[in-house]
């Protein structure tokens, strides 16, 4: 598709791989292939396998984007919100790729797919908001509230503890952590058996499931342009 993001298509399962930069950064521009890609995703009928970089899916935002002024910032973070509520409503399955560290805005992306597979390995996985001086924004709020179990929701949220794969794993960050050489065969496996199920059943279920959820995202993407200290 274009420098940022590839987009393969084999067998029904397209293959979407974010390649921006060393840590992977999520600014506006890849907002907007990854949205491209999913368009393009919609057209095939496919399901989605969305990966990163080895070591890497993503670091979060593009801080460079950020520090170019108010607008900027609030420019980015609405088209975040916005990508993340289309996965989480997205009426094919999306297969999350975790091919490593994955923090911040790339930990929300990885908790709005549908079936997440992460790599064993020394990476870190979690959200460091409070960490590093932001207070945590509505959305940031809402979409690991339904991923996450109750006592890691606090932990990672408010206390911005890092997990490790397998910590990440329990947490709910992911659904399955494999070795490295079988992450993207296992994560393929996962999404032929996805794309086996009956997708109009599965795309009326999701959105089922997840109205009250994607009610409390609606609210919270407009929220959080009325709390100014709150991104």
């Amino acid at each position: 598709m274009n420098e940022i993001v590839t987009y393969q298509l084999d067998d029904g399962v397209a293959l979407v791989t974010l390649k921006n930069g060393k840590v992977n950064v999520l600014g506006s521009a890849a907002f907007a292939a990854l949205n491209e890609a999913l368009d393009r995703a919609e057209v095939d009928k496919a399901v989605v396998m969305l990966a990163g970089q080895p070591g890497i899916f993503s670091a979060g935002y593009d801080l460079k984007e950020m520090q170019q002024g108010e607008q900027a910032i609030i420019n980015l973070v609405r088209a975040g919100s916005a990508f993340t509520r289309r996965m989480l409503a997205f009426p094919l399955p999306i297969v999350g790729v975790c091919t490593g560290n994955c923090i911040a805005k790339g930990a929300f992306v990885m908790l709005s797919c549908d079936y997440r597979v992460g790599v064993e390995g020394p990476f870190k996985i979690g959200l460091n908001e409070t960490q590093i001086g932001m207070i945590m924004h509505h959305v940031g709020i809402e979409i690991p509230r339904q991923r996450l179990t109750n006592t890691a929701f606090n932990r990672a949220v408010v206390n911005a503890e890092m997990f490790d794969p397998q910590g990440a794993k329990e947490a709910g960050f992911l659904d399955r952590v494999v070795a490295p050489d079988e992450l993207f065969e296992t994560a393929r496996a996962e999404a032929l058996r996805l794309k086996a199920l009956n997708l109009d059943c599965f795309a009326a279920t999701k959105l089922k499931s997840r109205r009250e959820l994607l009610e409390k995202m609606d609210w919270a993407i407009e929220q959080d342009f009325k709390d100014k200290g709150q991104r």
